[in-house]
Parts: structure tokens; C-alpha cells; sequence
């Protein structure tokens, strides 16, 4: 009997025969590592670009969007608990799709996009890489929805086909990541840091969780931290949390703390900070960070009006708003 080291994630598992890693899709199948939800994925949907969310690349674009079982990440509030707390075989639902007939779906359904989603796609790697490859050569883009616990050379390798990410930094705390993730902040800051150093557009997802994220004084360190490391221009996005999965005893983030956040990544330098589930807040939109002109009106996922010039400018001081436009 060989045990396999499973160097995707840090982790870094020994699994031994017929077991499986912490992310229950990860096998050792006879001295190899295989995963198990490769071309099994148990949720396929088109969706709009607003939903991953991506708020600077490509707005208002039908993406088609993948996910499978696992999870690397054991989140105590996670809401697709029923996909990612899951191994393959204890799925009910479970698609039969190679990368080659996921691009043909994709393109049956008009996209020009496809989402690594819904579960953290670190855990389908392969299955990833494989079908972002055949996307690249189709002339799709490639989206990376992730919580990023990933370690770094295989991320490199991966971004050789991915095109933007929304990475959820869940708290700037490491015993917010042990005590609710099961996991550790540091690596996930890498990942982030991989990103950008090889390419990829990057927006950030912070889920504002009562009692246990909200403190301001967090906010401020890691919207410093994204200025200095990723940019000023990085979006960020301040996402409300409703009760969910095991964590039921804590009510839904007030607009008030939320608008609070906001506040104080802006006055941290970020240019473009929004607020997410909460549909109709005014900051659901992008503005221009030189003379606050509202470019792109945002209503839930739905686009209202896009004045951004075909340039991505402000049409009013035609200063350049970063992002991937076309």
C-alpha cells in the first residue's frame, strides 16, 4: 500500500489507498491521485457576471458556470454547503460532461465565459485546467471563483489559462480562518498576491458576518492591505451574510454596518468598494473615482445603464476605469 502527497492546496494531504484527502474528492486510487468529480459536475448554470460577482470584467455577460463536489475549506457558514460539504459519490445530482462538451454547452447557450464555481474549484484543479484550455482556444474567457487556499506553484500553472477571479477574503484574521474555515489566512494573501503578479484580474468578496468580521479595525487593515498589494483600483466587494448551514444563531449584516465598511475601505484608498446582497443599495453600482459620476447603474444582477465609454472611461472626465471591458 503507497500513500499519495497531494501537493494542490496547503494542507498537503497524505492519503492513503482508497482514502481521501480533506476535501473528500481527492483520492489515492492505487498509489495515484485522482479526483473524482473530474467531468462530474453536480451544478451547471448560466449566469450573469454581476452574480460571481464581477463588477470590472465584461458587465453584463451571460457566464456559463460549473461546480462539483468538495471543498478544501470546512466553512461554518458556507451557503453552498450541500455541494462543497459533500464527496462526489454522495451526490444525488451529478452531470456527465468532458471539457470538450462543456465548451460546446457553453457556446449552445451564448457564452462568452466560463465560471470554476458554486464549490471552490480548487478541488476539480484538473478538471479546470483542462477545460480553460480548450476555452482559451475557443476564444472564451476563463473565471476563477475561489476562497483561494491554494498553494502558489500550482496556481502559477493555473493562471497560464484563467482571465479574472472574485477571491473570497473571509476576515483579515487568522483565528477567523481556524475557528470558522478550518484553514489559515497567510496562504490565502499569497494566492492573492499569485494573482496579480501573473495577470489575472482580480476582485475581492469580503462576507460581513456579524459579531465576528465586522470589527473596523479589521476593515481597515485589509483594505490597506489590498492598496498596497494589489492596487488601489481592486474591487472590493462587502457581501451581507444571512443565517446559514451551522452558523443560525447570528442575524443578517445590517445595512448600517455594511455602509460602515465601506466607508472605511474608501477612506483607506480603495476607488471601487460595493455592497452585495443587499439588491437596490445605492453602492451596488461603480462610479468614476475622480468626479463620482455613476457609470454602470446596477440593480441586483440586472444592469440598468452602462455610460462607460467603449474605452472603459468616465464619459463626464474621461478618466480610465481599470477593468476588462471587452
Amino acid at each position: 500500500m503507497t500513500d499519495v502527497a497531494c501537493d494542490l492546496c496547503p494542507h498537503r494531504c497524505v492519503i492513503p489507498e482508497g482514502a481521501a484527502g480533506d476535501c473528500r474528492v481527492r483520492v489515492n486510487l492505487g498509489g495515484k491521485l485522482r479526483a473524482t468529480t473530474y467531468g462530474r459536475p453536480s451544478a451547471v448554470h448560466v449566469d450573469p457576471m454581476e452574480k460571481k460577482p464581477l463588477y470590472h470584467f465584461l458587465p453584463g455577460r451571460p457566464v456559463f458556470s460549473i461546480g462539483t463536489a468538495g471543498c478544501n475549506m470546512h466553512c461554518r457558514n458556507c451557503q453552498n454547503w450541500q455541494l462543497s460539504q459533500r464527496g462526489g459519490e454522495e451526490m444525488e445530482t451529478v452531470y456527465r460532461a468532458m471539457p470538450d462538451e462543456l465548451i460546446a454547452l457553453a457556446r449552445d447557450e451564448g457564452c462568452e465565459a466560463i465560471a470554476y464555481t458554486y464549490n471552490d474549484p480548487v478541488v476539480f484543479y484538473e478538471y479546470v485546467e483542462d477545460t480553460a484550455a480548450l476555452a482559451r482556444q475557443a476564444g472564451m474567457r476563463n473565471l476563477f471563483i475561489t476562497a483561494a487556499f491554494i498553494n502558489r506553484e500550482p496556481l502559477r500553472r493555473l493562471c497560464r489559462v484563467l482571465d479574472a477571479t472574485n477571491a473570497d477574503l473571509k476576515a483579515f484574521d487568522d483565528a477567523f480562518y481556524q475557528s470558522v474555515c478550518s484553514t489559515r489566512l497567510q496562504p490565502v494573501l499569497d494566492a492573492l498576491v499569485t494573482f496579480r503578479e501573473e495577470g489575472v484580474w482580480v476582485e475581492v468578496t469580503n462576507l460581513v458576518i456579524p459579531t465576528l468580521n465586522d470589527d473596523l479595525a479589521l476593515v481597515r487593515r485589509m483594505a490597506k492591505w489590498l492598496r498596497d498589494e494589489l492596487g488601489a483600483d481592486t474591487p472590493l466587494h462587502f457581501s451581507r451574510f444571512r443565517p446559514m448551514y451551522r452558523m443560525q444563531n447570528l442575524p443578517a449584516t445590517p445595512a448600517e454596518t455594511l455602509e460602515r465598511a465601506r466607508r472605511e475601505a474608501l477612506d483607506a484608498g480603495l476607488h471601487h468598494v460595493y455592497i452585495g446582497n443587499l439588491s437596490g443599495h445605492e453602492a451596488e453600482s461603480t462610479y468614476c473615482p475622480r468626479d463620482g459620476t455613476r457609470l454602470i447603474h446596477r440593480v441586483g444582477y440586472r444592469i440598468v445603464e452602462n455610460r462607460l465609454t467603449p474605452e472603459g472611461r468616465c464619459p463626464t472626465c474621461n478618466e480610465r476605469i481599470a477593468g476588462v471591458w471587452a
